[in-house]
């Protein structure tokens, strides 16, 4: 099949995105197929496949490196204006994607995950993997997922949704400890952990580079676990297990940190085990996600389970939790890409 990966866009989690692409089209040229690793946000100056990925295929494999730190947004706007770009999809993407068989989505964040690209597909006609709009906007609003999931009886943390666009915050309502969260991202990007009132404050202009509506979520204190789902089957939980600090941008995706043991098939009994996955496979469908998605948890001290948010695209770097989640089950990681790719066709 002709395939086009595509990665990257104006994200905080571009680089994830890059680094989950390289990995996804190398996998899937190994399989055989046609592939090129297509850059959302710039594109490329070509309508037609075939010279592009002939060119491509002289310099067999891609690869890319996440940084320690967060992507400077606003220095690749800079970088774009200079040659007049104005659009969050760069030259060619569309046509690419229309001569294309399929397109596998490997984007994370910004339009790429909140169902604005999905919705633009379905109008072109264009396959792509994962996840409908529909779907991809509940699970990317962590507010309005968790409305969902506490319509549907599926334990939540406690949470309020506020803006930081003109208005005055009531600070007496703020309980602490709190997560601070802003309401579109993913990746831990722009999440802080506090304390105490100046702490929250801080927190506050950190998620507000990202976003304006953030939610302030209560503190649930235990055992950190994610579930993948497959084709509608639960995957084993993996446990995150921080050292120190917690899991966020850097612990996630630089290999080998010393900050994070990740155990999969997590060592829990099996009535936790079953639990967790059933818990996952509902909220799954509740949220309408599609071929494969990631759904995080907490486990209180007292075994309740409390879903923290699902992922319609989850991470395919080296250090991400679904290619451990299958490897466990026996789906090595080029397996995980052919069974995405197949199942959304």
């Amino acid at each position: 099949m002709k395939i086009i990966v595509l990665a990257g866009g104006l994200s905080p989690e571009r680089e994830v995105s890059l680094a989950s692409g390289s990995l996804i089209a190398n996998s899937l040229m190994k399989s055989g197929h046609d592939v090129m690793l297509l850059d959302l946000y710039f594109g490329i100056n070509s309508k037609d496949f075939e010279p592009e990925y002939r060119n491509i295929k002289m310099n067999r494999y891609y690869s890319y490196k996440i940084s320690s730190n967060e992507p400077d947004l606003e220095k690749i706007k800079q970088e774009a204006y200079k040659s007049n770009k104005n659009s969050l999809i760069g030259e060619g993407v569309i046509d690419l994607c229309i001569n294309a068989d399929i397109v596998f989505m490997a984007l994370h964040g910004s339009i790429g995950e909140n169902g604005k690209l999905q919705a633009l597909f379905d109008i072109y006609g264009i396959k792509y993997t994962g996840t409908g709009f529909a779907g991809s906007l509940l699970a990317m609003n962590k507010n309005l997922s968790k409305e969902i999931m506490r319509q549907n009886d599926i334990l939540t943390a406690n949470w309020i949704k506020l803006s930081l666009e003109g208005s005055n915050i009531n600070y007496d309502i703020i309980k602490f400890p709190c997560v601070v969260k802003p309401c579109g991202c993913g990746s831990s990007i722009g999440v802080s952990i506090v304390q105490t009132l100046e702490e929250f404050k801080t927190a506050l202009i950190y998620a507000k580079k990202y976003e304006c509506d953030i939610i302030v979520e209560e503190k649930i204190t235990g055992r950190e676990f994610s579930v993948g789902i497959l084709e509608n089957q639960s995957l084993p939980p993996i446990e995150i297990i921080p050292k120190k600090g917690f899991y966020d941008y850097n612990n996630k995706y630089q290999a080998n940190s010393s900050a994070i043991v990740e155990e999969c098939p997590a060592n829990i009994s099996k009535e936790l085990e079953q639990n967790l996955k059933d818990i996952a496979l509902q909220v799954h469908k509740v949220l309408q996600l599609g071929s494969y998605s990631r759904i995080d948890f907490i486990v209180d001290e007292n075994n309740r389970i409390y879903c923290l948010e699902a992922n319609a695209l989850p991470g395919m770097t080296p250090t991400s939790l679904l290619p451990q989640e299958a490897s466990a089950v026996g789906i090595n990681y080029d397996k995980l890409c052919e069974k995405i790719l197949l199942s959304s066709l």
